[in-house]
């Protein structure tokens, strides 16, 4: 990928101005998929750049949800290290049940040593290679809702609105639809 002609296009048209922070990010999330995921489509990297987008406000970084949880279900303290598994990292991911999931998957990936814990320590999920992995295998593999990228996006296939199913429902479909066909073609327009 032309990494200058990926950086002009998305600073055109997604990012007024691109910062260094938001490239750190960006970067880490193409690192992933590099690591976790070589052969994906373009569209699938374009959907979770999108995502990110969206779950971070733009700062392409790990994050924790505002209010940290506090009205919600899964607000409160839980399992056996009492914390409150409210949303953190690229995609917001909350419940312990999914904080297990995803501790138990990246402990098979290697990416989390013997001593750390996504259950114990939840703020793991703000180290951008965590969050990164999380995003990448669990919208590769659904983590989240059972859906996957190629659910939505396979050989001739596209349903870039669908696609929010893999996160959240259909919540701001339409807008992260156009978000992730903003960054395919960034992407698309790099490869040459």
């Amino acid at each position: 990928m032309n990494s200058a002609k990926f950086y002009s296009a998305i600073r055109e048209t997604l990012f007024h101005p691109l910062t260094p922070t938001q490239v750190e990010g960006v970067n880490s999330i193409l690192d992933a998929w590099t690591k976790w995921a070589p052969a994906s489509d373009a569209r699938d990297i374009a959907y979770s750049l999108a995502t990110a987008y969206w779950e971070t406000g733009r700062a392409m970084q790990p994050i924790r949800e505002a209010g940290e949880g506090r009205g919600r279900a899964y607000g409160h303290p839980a399992g056996p290290w009492h914390a409150v598994y409210y949303g953190r990292g690229l995609v917001q991911e909350t419940w312990l049940a999914n904080y297990q999931h995803a501790d138990a998957k990246l402990h098979i990936l290697g990416l989390l040593n013997s001593h750390e814990s996504l259950v114990k320590t939840p703020d793991l999920a703000l180290r951008p290679d965590v969050a990164a992995a999380i995003m990448v295998r669990g919208m590769v593999e659904g983590w989240f809702t059972g859906k996957r990228l190629a659910d939505y996006f396979l050989g001739a296939h596209s349903d870039w609105q669908g696609a929010r199913r893999i996160i959240n429902g259909q919540d701001k479909a339409a807008l992260i639809a156009g978000l992730a066909l903003q960054f395919y073609h960034a992407l698309t327009a790099a490869e040459n």
